[in-house]
């Protein structure tokens, strides 16, 4: 069985500033995001439509908006409504951990219609320009989740090659899953891969957002089956023994299968 290392969770500290290695993977997620959406912009699909490199920048401010804000309310109201309703304080204190990927998503999505608004673009097209650029975003954070030793997988069978012990969990030391692998993998480098060869090619508006949801939610629900649940939150206490997050993939699907056939059968203005 492999062990995880426990690696320190600053990566630099001069004096009092310290570097976190979670930190740098959010900068390279959002490094990558300019750097893809630069590419995207000069696809002759939205070339033609007057798209900039000065567009990319506001669509990252408002999106890092749209992840922090969204991604911690996701928390709050999706795992545990019930203990911030009792310390409502704690919903700032975001130092302590507690991100939703489905929150997150939903402030994207609210950023991004924002954005749309102000610019005049409609709404599916921005999603459209953006969706291939995210999961090299989300491989990035399952790198900084391996590194910190946390969201680990549910147990292995000892004999598996790649099983791992995590020193950090409730009972460390049985193999599991190292699940934020398979998630790297999975909704990270594969995703991105399908969609980017998907994209590359002018799609009808609407087409690229909603291969983006059906692909995520699937790789996502099929993910959770390796994944340890939250402890506030056991399957046992679960309807169908699905986990909080196999749940919240469901209508991300669903409505990612409804917007790419919609946009599949529209003609396009």
């Amino acid at each position: 069985m492999l062990v995880h290392p426990e690696f320190n969770p600053v990566a630099i500290a001069i004096g009092p500033v310290a570097v976190h290695w979670y930190g740098l993977t959010y900068l390279a997620a959002f490094g990558l995001f300019l750097w893809l959406a630069n590419l995207r912009v000069k696809q002759p699909q939205f070339a033609a439509r007057g798209w900039t490199r000065g567009d990319v920048d506001d669509l990252l401010f408002f999106g890092v908006l749209g992840v922090v804000l969204g991604g911690r309310l996701g928390y709050v109201l999706f795992y545990k409504p019930d203990y911030y309703a009792k310390n409502l304080l704690e919903i700032f204190a975001v130092w302590k951990g507690g991100m939703s990927f489905h929150g997150g998503l939903l402030g994207v999505i609210a950023a991004l219609w924002l954005f749309a608004r102000v610019r005049g673009r409609p709404f599916l097209e921005v999603g459209d320009l953006v969706a291939p650029c995210v999961p090299t975003g989300l491989a990035a954070g399952r790198i900084g989740n391996f590194i910190n030793g946390e969201l680990w997988g549910r147990a292995a069978d000892p004999s598996l090659p790649w099983a791992m012990v995590f020193p950090q969990a409730h009972d460390g030391g049985i193999p599991r899953h190292p699940s934020q692998i398979y998630q790297f993998l999975g909704e990270g480098l594969l995703l991105f891969v399908l969609l980017w060869l998907y994209a590359r090619h002018p799609r009808k508006t609407g087409q690229v957002s909603g291969l983006f949801l059906v692909g995520y939610g699937i790789l996502r629900f099929i993910a959770e089956y390796f994944r340890e649940p939250d402890d506030f939150l056991p399957l046992d206490s679960r309807w169908l023994h699905l986990s909080q997050g196999q749940w919240l993939c469901v209508p991300m699907v669903l409505a990612g299968l409804a917007m790419w056939a919609w946009a599949t059968k529209r003609k396009e203005a």
